[in-house]
Parts: structure tokens; C-alpha cells; sequence
């Protein structure tokens, strides 16, 4: 279960390590990355199949959350390889010994913190920037962390190529070794 705490003004969610990005959510923009043969459509169609089938068929009814999950694009989130299988339910490798998480975890960790749109969120382990993008569709403000440069690069461009209006501040750092002293 992942560690979730609220402060007045901003929620904190964990699901591992340490980039800082300001992600801002914009819009409905969807642009199919590599060279995978399945067109945006099917991919939309496996998009919507997931939410049915995998999240809201366990028991995931906030709206937000799974409007978020029916809009952003998971199968950027993976490498070429794994493209075709972005939409199943399980994790696939994203590289660095790290993977993106389970369809249904991210939906249930989103509805867990009872987001109602416009909070500040700070996010522990980028990874692939799925998660925070699923956020950013709710959130006004999403602030993720990432320790592993690769990742954190990847996520950048990624979450660049998605998002309507991305602004982004970051730094790598291991939080274990040094403090952040970024005001949120």
C-alpha cells in the first residue's frame, strides 16, 4: 500500500525514490511515440477496455481517477517494446530495474487520496511519469521526484510530449545523501 499523508495544502504520495518537475495538466493531447503498429485509436480502445475491465470491475468508482485513467496515454509511459502490451494488467519494465505499475494500483492509489481537483501533490519515485500524469489530469499541481538520471530524462520527455502545458524545474537528487531545499 503506498504511504499517503496529508498536510494542509498538499498531499504527499510514495511509491519509491528521488527529478523535481511542476507538472501542469492541459489537455487531451495523445501523439503515438516509436514505431509500434497500433494507431491511437486501438490504443484508446485498449484504454478504455482497461478501465472497465481491470479498475472499475475491481471495485474504483471516484470519477476523477478513473477519467484520468480512461485519458492518458499509458502506452507512452513504456518502451517500444512493450507498447503493445501497456494496457494489460500487470507491470511491464520501463529499464533501470524499475517498472511501471499495475493499471489498477495507480487508479487505487489516485482514488485513495481523495483528490478533488486543484491540489498541490507531491509524488516520491517518477519512474516512468505515468503516475504523474494520472495525477496532473486532477491535480493543479503535481511535484515528482525521481533519484535515477535515465528516468527521470525519460519521464521529462515523455510527460513533454503528452501534456498540453508542462513546466518543468528539475533537479536529481538522492534524498538519502542530501536534502531538498526547493520551496513547494
Amino acid at each position: 500500500m503506498p504511504f499517503i499523508l496529508r498536510i494542509p495544502a498538499i498531499t504527499i504520495l510514495s511509491s519509491s525514490a528521488l527529478l523535481l518537475c511542476n507538472v501542469r495538466c492541459g489537455g487531451d493531447n495523445e501523439m503515438t511515440v516509436g514505431k509500434n503498429n497500433q494507431s491511437s485509436e486501438v490504443y484508446a480502445a485498449q484504454r478504455l477496455l482497461m478501465v472497465k475491465s481491470q479498475i472499475e470491475s475491481r471495485g474504483v468508482k471516484d470519477s476523477l481517477a478513473l477519467n484520468s485513467m480512461r485519458s492518458v496515454p499509458r502506452h507512452l509511459f513504456v518502451p517500444e517494446a512493450f507498447q503493445n502490451e501497456s494496457y494489460d494488467d500487470c507491470p511491464l519494465p520501463i529499464g533501470n530495474d524499475q517498472t511501471i505499475s499495475q493499471p489498477y494500483i495507480v487508479a487505487l492509489m489516485t482514488e485513495l487520496m481523495n483528490l478533488q481537483g486543484g491540489e498541490k501533490v507531491l509524488e516520491i519515485g517518477t519512474g516512468s511519469g505515468y503516475q504523474a500524469a494520472v495525477l496532473a489530469e486532477i491535480a493543479g499541481e503535481v511535484y515528482t521526484i525521481e533519484i535515477i538520471p535515465e528516468l527521470c530524462q525519460r519521464a521529462d520527455s515523455t510527460l513533454s510530449i503528452i501534456m498540453f502545458s508542462f513546466d518543468a524545474a528539475m533537479v536529481i537528487r538522492d534524498g538519502l545523501k542530501r536534502r531538498l531545499s526547493m520551496p513547494l
